[in-house]
């Protein structure tokens, strides 16, 4: 029957499954993917998720595309876990991957230079990529985002610290933004992470954020104008 089909399929998924969106799988398609912690806790997504399994589209306004997950689990049972046997709180992460038309070293600059940030993302920016190097960006010309590069693999990796002054939220260096750049002729796949958000509502607000901004990278990559930023003046409420 139907309801218990969905209602098996559910369960399945609460064991260790959640939906994703994969770039590239076709527009607007949602996919399961296995082996990934994340609980589905109502049929209708569970529905959703069977309809995907079984190779139908699913419209993104029907279901929710996760940017916000946990990572993955251990098989190990007892993942998850404390010493004591009391469930530990699963961090949140942000993932987004985008394709841009355009190669590594050019993507790697738009990061990086001050000058070229500021043609997608914000109004001022401060940025010596180099491991302990500031990250000073004012990304809506009135809230100022601030961390420090860890870790610098030119034309390949990024990793810094992220947060925003005059937050106690999300205050400066508290969170950490991971960007591997992977040469996927005839451009490049951009894939971004951010951990150390403290809460679901901060991880969606960040992975819209990005969303965003990431867009107006790839149109610039392109040598497109994005045009005037919809986003200045925000200030925000982290």
């Amino acid at each position: 029957e139907p309801a218990a089909e969905v209602g098996q399929e559910a369960v399945r998924l609460r064991r260790g499954a959640r939906l994703v969106h994969e770039p590239g799988k076709g527009d607007g398609q949602i996919h399961v993917e296995e082996d990934r912690a994340a609980a589905l806790a109502d049929k209708p997504r569970a529905a959703a998720a069977l309809s995907a399994k079984r190779g139908r589209t699913v419209a993104p306004s029907a279901m929710v595309a996760y940017d916000c997950g946990s990572p993955q689990k251990a098989s190990n049972p007892r993942a998850g876990q404390s010493a004591k046997g009391r469930p530990m709180p699963e961090a949140l992460v942000v993932r987004r991957e985008t394709q841009i038309p355009a190669p590594p070293a050019a993507v790697f600059a738009l990061l990086t230079d001050p000058e070229k940030i500021l043609r997608w993302m914000g109004t001022e920016a401060d940025t010596k990529a180099e491991p302990g190097g500031l990250y000073l960006v004012n990304v809506t010309g009135a809230r100022f985002a601030r961390g420090a590069f860890r870790e610098v693999v030119p034309v390949h990796r990024l990793a810094y610290s992220f947060g925003w002054e005059g937050s106690d939220i999300v205050p400066p260096g508290s969170s950490l933004i991971e960007i591997d750049l992977i040469e996927q002729p005839p451009g490049t796949l951009l894939r971004l992470t951010q951990t150390g958000l403290p809460s679901a509502e901060q991880c969606a607000g960040h992975a819209e954020g990005w969303a965003h901004y990431l867009e107006r990278l790839g149109q610039v990559a392109s040598g497109r104008d994005p045009g005037p930023d919809p986003w200045l003046g925000r200030d925000g409420a982290a």
